[in-house]
């Protein structure tokens, strides 16, 4: 790397935004850290999601995500200037329009009160999707959601100075709908990217 002039990125450090003192239901972690997209044989058998926030010109612009652990593909996200269940609802409801699961769906996430609210509760239900949490403190129960904000953070993040929370936007919708779902190669996905192990799986099922 020295040779060719290259350098690492390096990530900034930020505040954890999981509030979980609150005195909602909690539920057991069904997840136990089975990451291994081979683990699955096609999309939509677990979703995991979780919240981080990106620095602007004009305050924090906070993110919520749902990510498919079989491609590791956001199938669903939202951004604004307030972290509370709203942000969380609209990020499930976009996976849920994109996806329209017929067959069970496990919903990972951590235990912040955004996703043990009634609301968030009420609607996971109303489309059979079963909840799991991690555990009190651990982030290494949701980890491949941790490595894609890691990922995000260094690659877009880490370098951007957005003057306006509309500019932060707009490079999020970018790097996630046109880089990270269709362009980026993960080698958990045998350097294949999410679009395309879908297509992937979808072509094995028709075999």
């Amino acid at each position: 790397m020295r040779a060719d002039g290259l350098r690492a990125k390096r990530v900034r450090r930020f505040r954890v935004t999981t509030q979980s003192d609150h005195r909602q239901p909690v539920a057991a972690n069904y997840l136990a850290r089975r990451f291994d997209p081979r683990a699955y044989v096609e999309r939509d058998r677990v979703w995991a999601a979780d919240i981080t926030y990106v620095p602007t010109g004009e305050g924090w612009l906070y993110l919520a995500v749902v990510l498919d652990l079989t491609s590791r593909r956001i199938i669903g996200w939202c951004a604004d200037t307030r972290v509370d269940q709203t942000l969380t609802l609209r990020a499930l409801q976009m996976a849920l329009t994109l996806r329209r699961p017929t067959m069970p769906v496990l919903h990972h996430s951590d235990r912040g009160v955004q996703y043990a609210s009634e609301a968030y509760q009420r609607l996971l239900a109303s489309h059979g999707l079963r909840c799991s949490m991690s555990r009190s403190g651990d982030c290494w129960d949701n980890a491949v959601v941790e490595s894609f904000f890691a990922t995000l953070k260094t690659e877009l993040v880490a370098d951007a100075n957005w003057p306006t929370r509309a500019t932060a936007y707009r490079s999020l919708a970018s790097y996630i709908e046109v880089w990270y779902n269709h362009q980026r190669r993960h080698a958990s996905l045998g350097y294949r990217t999410p679009v395309q192990y879908e297509r992937d799986l979808a072509q094995l099922r028709i075999a």
